[in-house]
């Protein structure tokens, strides 16, 4: 018969305690990527310190700094944070694949570029410009994220990039959701988005069957 030594008591009562407490800071650390993506969003650059955030979130300046040491760290972790959710929700979107509407597929891909993660995206691309420090993360991550943007695309849309001239439409394709999500920032351009929309799903079906 085997025995239960002390031991073995506080390392099951440590090991019960480490998982709420890993749990509790997960999602300290997604309340914190939330509200950095909102309030960059809302206030841009400048307005979103790292005590703004802290505040939105609920939890000390502290608590955030341990999270993210810089406030670097804080924003890029953010966008890319809601970036990889923005593709997990477009490919939930098509579970089984878009089956050829691609009129659907060219709504969910501008749907990207309209949102707030565009509008915090686009704030931290600003400042990237001004800020040495900030620049080579931007763009690595807007690098990473254009990449797995353009391969959900391809999926989705059924594109054989093995043909000529299929790689450039469906970037035009994204170049072309981006300046859409540009035109709305300023202004509710659904109607005019939604003709633009129309067009390019037809466009696509002559170009990529």
């Amino acid at each position: 018969m085997s025995t239960v030594t002390t031991d073995d008591h506080a390392d099951r009562a440590d090991r019960a305690d480490r998982v709420p407490k890993q749990d509790r800071s997960r999602a300290t650390r997604q309340r914190l990527l939330a509200a950095a993506v909102a309030c960059l969003a809302e206030h841009g650059w400048a307005g979103s310190t790292v005590s703004v955030v802290a505040e939105r979130a609920g939890v000390s300046r502290g608590a955030a700094q341990h999270h993210f040491p810089t406030r670097e760290d804080l924003f890029t972790a953010a966008v890319e944070y809601v970036a990889e959710e923005r593709s997990g929700a477009l490919r939930a979107l098509f579970p089984d694949g878009a089956a050829g509407d691609r009129r659907a597929v060219v709504t969910a891909l501008v749907d990207l570029y309209t949102g707030p993660l565009f509008r915090a995206a686009l704030h931290l691309w600003v400042a990237a410009s001004n800020e040495e420090q900030l620049r080579p993360r931007v763009t690595e991550l807007e690098a990473r994220v254009g990449r797995e943007t353009h391969r959900i695309a391809v999926e989705l849309l059924g594109a054989d990039e093995t043909r000529p001239g299929v790689r450039e439409t469906v970037q035009g394709l994204l170049d072309m959701a981006r300046g859409l999500g540009l035109a709305n920032l300023l202004t509710d351009d659904a109607p005019r988005r939604d003709r633009v929309v129309a067009q390019w799903a037809a466009l696509l079906d002559g170009a990529l069957d």
